[in-house]
């Protein structure tokens, strides 16, 4: 069993890799056009990662990481509830937006994963 002092260190690194991530899925999708809105947008029903633009549509991102394979994709992670938790706090945020609520919106994914050759970035569009 750990202890708190383990637990701590395992969080902190884990909170350190999660903000790395996020950060490369941001410069991934502005390679690709997009323009970063907001980061770690928060609400009463959860969090969005990443809040972009993609011309006239506001996409919003969950950032997923997995530094081995071995409990699955990292995609594969963003199950029915989390999905339902995104779109209450989308919600959330079209309605702290009003120009964004007029303008088509989509989730997408960003699913990085660790290996031997370095950090794998897979975008998925319009994942649900």
């Amino acid at each position: 069993m750990t202890g708190p002092e383990e637990r701590a260190i395992a969080a902190s690194t884990g909170q350190r890799d999660g903000a790395a991530a996020e950060a490369l899925a941001a410069r991934h999708l502005e390679r690709a056009g997009l323009t970063l809105l907001g980061r770690n947008y928060r609400s009463p029903f959860g969090e969005i990662d990443l809040v972009m633009q993609d011309g006239a549509t506001t996409v919003f991102v969950e950032v997923r990481f997995r530094a081995r394979q071995d409990f699955g994709l990292p995609a594969e992670t963003v199950d029915a509830r989390k999905r339902s938790r995104l779109r209450a706090t989308a919600e959330h945020y079209l309605q702290q937006h009003p120009r964004a609520s007029k303008k088509p919106c989509r989730f997408d994914i960003v699913a990085i994963t660790r290996g031997r050759e370095g950090d794998a970035v897979q975008w998925l569009r319009d994942a649900f």
